[in-house]
């Protein structure tokens, strides 16, 4: 995820660097923000599958604690 921001943000500066700067950096800009949320979007999902299995496996826990 981290190397999909950097290589678009690479992308961002090395095409600024182009003749058509304004219209180049624009469009760099924005793949850079359409990147950056599609890592966050992704990252937010793994978050919430991950907190819901810790909720799962604390239920399961208390559980087997209270069968004891």
């Amino acid at each position: 995820m981290k190397q999909t921001l950097l290589v678009a943000a690479l992308l961002a500066v090395a095409l600024s660097a182009c003749g058509k700067k304004e219209d180049v950096a624009a469009d760099a800009a924005s793949a850079v923000v359409e990147a950056a949320s599609a890592v966050e979007a992704t990252a937010a999902s793994a978050v919430d599958a991950v907190a819901s299995d810790v909720a799962q496996a604390a239920s399961d826990v208390a559980s087997a604690v209270e069968a004891k």
